[in-house]
């Protein structure tokens, strides 16, 4: 098995019902921002971490996603014919392309900027003590992030959950080890049942990133995107 993660999974099965009349005819992934649809922007995310196998799950118009990655014969696609799996049984389901060992996990309804965030995880990542790494910020330096945050995290970075206090985000970039996902009964499963055993074992950790980060999940999330995106580029 191997120790050091080589593999990226992007999800992109959701319904994207925040999205409105915007995801009624095309999946929330193929929404584009600045030009690039979010599933491109995450890609290109991937692509400059330098991590070539990909795999990207898919459920509502799956055949748009299938469609739109005809021509990379480089990523394999996870469908989710019968029913939507959350990223926990979707990650399972993707195991087999995946392979043993620590895996990426990237959300595909976000933008990026500054340091490569994949790459951020890839640097802080120690398979002796870990067995989950989140990608985490303060609330207050990114944008469209509702609510007071996710979890704590401490000196060392290890990470806890907020119960009700002020903590940091998790913006949807991890490294997870999927131990013990196939002992799951359950289909359709969040990661959270994952990082509930690790941080109980003192296996969950966080790691900030420095750049920026918006939310795409909602209409107005684009036009913030875009501006983030524009202020990065006349910087």
């Amino acid at each position: 098995m191997r120790k050091t993660p080589d593999a990226v999974m992007l999800f992109a099965a959701g319904f994207g019902t925040r999205m409105g009349a915007l995801t009624k005819d095309r999946p929330k992934p193929l929404i584009p921002v600045a030009g690039t649809t979010l599933l491109d922007h995450a890609l290109s995310q991937v692509a400059k971490a330098g991590i070539t196998k990909i795999v990207v799950n898919a459920h509502y118009k799956a055949e748009q996603i299938a469609d739109h990655l005809t021509n990379r014969p480089d990523i394999h696609l996870s469908q989710e014919r019968t029913q939507i799996l959350d990223t926990g049984g979707g990650l399972r389901a993707a195991l087999p392309m995946l392979g043993d060992g620590p895996v990426f996990t990237l959300n595909t309804d976000a933008v990026w900027t500054g340091p490569n965030p994949l790459a951020t995880l890839r640097g802080a990542w120690d398979a002796a003590r870990m067995d989950a790494l989140l990608l985490l910020a303060a609330p207050g330096r990114i944008t469209g992030f509702q609510g007071s945050g996710d979890f704590i995290m401490a000196r060392d970075g290890r990470i806890s959950r907020t119960n009700g206090a002020a903590g940091m985000a998790f913006l949807g970039a991890q490294i997870i080890i999927p131990r013990g996902i196939e002992s799951i009964a359950k289909p359709t499963f969040s990661l959270n049942m994952l990082w509930d055993r690790m941080i109980a074992e003192g296996r969950a950790f966080g790691v900030i990133h420095p750049g920026g980060w918006c939310d795409v999940g909602h209409p107005e999330g684009i036009a913030d995107a875009e501006a983030m995106l524009r202020a990065r580029n006349v910087c």
